[in-house]
């Protein structure tokens, strides 16, 4: 069985020759492809190591567990698909609503880990079906605006849990950040947020130096004079050890409100694998469903421990465009690479230790580019917002998930926020559109139009 770990040495294995690309079955020498694999690292860090804090989850297990789902869907595609699997951003809104109403650690990462089974089905029906399965449920008006309210409903919790922590900070932060996304080139605007958070420790040690203890809320809300750069737990922490596991537990109320992440992780993959497919020259519609089951399955694993959920990272499609090096040996590598730094205490200590404003400014960014993900699908698929169809049911989920909008339909059941907005699109899309008349029905094309050949093959 190919299983798409055996590459040819390409060239002389120091270089893409002029105008050629490193094929994902060729790799450059074994020091290049290494020290490839340590720049994909760096590449996803900024976001994936972000996310589980915000989550409230141990980063050290997160970044184990993305390099352990990293090499199942490496496995899952036969080395086909490069791409590397961190820590997905698209479930901190969720965690922050589940523990909003109680939850734990485990209620966050049970809800997630039937979102995970939820896209391992998702992907088997693809397989199975082809890609129009998802055109049909999920048109791009839907997963636009799913995507969009998932993002926008962060917003409070920027503006009132981490921004207020340190407000001067955040604002340097932010303003680093956002010069460091437009004005760097090449690999260096691809780890921004790895950057800003860089620049976000430096400015806090040296506030602290200069004008002493901050009085403000400290990350439990409490308002304290502090420290605003607290390293103590880095030097009570080991160099090697495990990270910290623990089991999931299911709730009704947490697995509603974490499902319609479902329809932003599978837009999510469409995209990736349509855009590796047109890097590598290597249409890859064949393996769609593929990679949407090793996504669930690698999701399913690590929320199993306690870890947060994976998805295919932009950042590492992005550091392989600048490259021109799409072999899946520097994925390896890089998996490799965040297994090592998973049994590394001492690093998750540091970056437990992140200061609130950090996040402050960081997330004012980074939940406005999620949110704004999903006008980006609305574009990519020129969906027509003068279209009362697609107008209508858009404009009031993302009201409702914005607005953290709440139905109670009894003592013991309600919907709120992401749920209740991403039910309101959905079914209002397809009432509607069971109504409306034949005029308002004409459609363009759905979400990945780069699936059309994968269709056909399924015919």
């Amino acid at each position: 069985m190919d299983l798409g770990v055996r590459w040819k040495l390409h060239g002389d294995g120091r270089s893409p020759a002029p105008g050629a690309v490193v094929r994902p079955d060729e790799r450059l020498s074994w020091p290049r492809t290494v020290g490839l694999g340590a720049q994909h690292v760096v590449a996803m860090f900024g976001a994936s190591f972000v996310a589980p804090v915000l989550m409230g989850l141990d980063p050290n297990l997160a970044i184990m567990m993305s390099g352990v789902a990293t090499v199942i869907f490496l496995l899952a595609t036969r080395g086909r698909v490069p791409s590397y699997l961190g820590c997905s951003l698209s479930f901190v809104g969720v965690a922050a609503v589940i523990r909003a109403q109680g939850g734990t650690s485990a209620s966050v990462t049970g809800a997630v880990l039937v979102v995970g089974f939820a896209l391992f089905l998702v992907g088997l029906a693809v397989q199975r079906f082809g890609a129009r399965i998802i055109h049909a449920a999920m048109p791009p008006i839907v997963t636009g605006a799913v995507v969009m309210l998932i993002g926008f409903n962060l917003a409070p919790v920027t503006a009132s849990t981490y921004w207020p922590q340190d407000q001067w900070t955040a604002l340097l932060v932010m303003i680093f950040t956002a010069l460091a996304v437009v004005g760097l080139r090449g690999f260096w605007s691809r780890i921004a947020i790895f950057l800003g958070l860089v620049f976000g420790y430096g400015i806090s040690w040296a506030f602290d130096r200069i004008f002493g203890r901050i009085h403000s809320a400290d990350a439990s809300g409490k308002v304290t004079d502090h420290w605003r750069l607290d390293l103590s737990g880095v030097g009570k922490a080991d160099w090697i050890g495990l990270p910290s596991f623990h089991g999931p537990t299911f709730q009704w109320s947490a697995i509603l409100v974490a499902l319609p992440v479902v329809i932003a992780l599978v837009a999510e993959n469409a995209g990736h694998v349509k855009a590796v497919g047109e890097m590598t020259g290597d249409p890859l519609d064949d393996k769609l469903g593929t990679a949407i089951s090793a996504d669930g399955v690698g999701s399913m694993l690590s929320t199993a421990l306690g870890g947060p959920p994976n998805t295919t990272y932009s950042e590492n499609i992005g550091v392989m465009a600048a490259t021109r090096v799409y072999s899946t040996a520097a994925y390896w590598a890089a998996a490799g690479f965040a297994l090592l730094f998973g049994l590394c205490p001492k690093f998750g200590a540091v970056v437990a230790a992140i200061p609130g404003g950090v996040l402050g400014g960081i997330t004012v960014i980074l939940y406005g580019m999620i949110g704004l993900l999903g006008a980006q699908i609305w574009t990519n698929a020129r969906v027509d917002l003068r279209n009362p169809l697609n107008l209508v049911p858009a404009a009031a989920g993302v009201i409702i998930g914005v607005g953290d909008v709440t139905m109670k339909f009894s003592d013991h059941f309600s919907l709120s926020g992401i749920a209740l907005g991403t039910v309101v699109v959905i079914t209002g899309y397809h009432g509607l559109r069971a109504l409306a008349p034949a005029h308002l029905k004409q459609q363009e094309p759905l979400l990945d139009e780069g699936t059309s050949s994968y269709d056909e093959a399924k015919a």
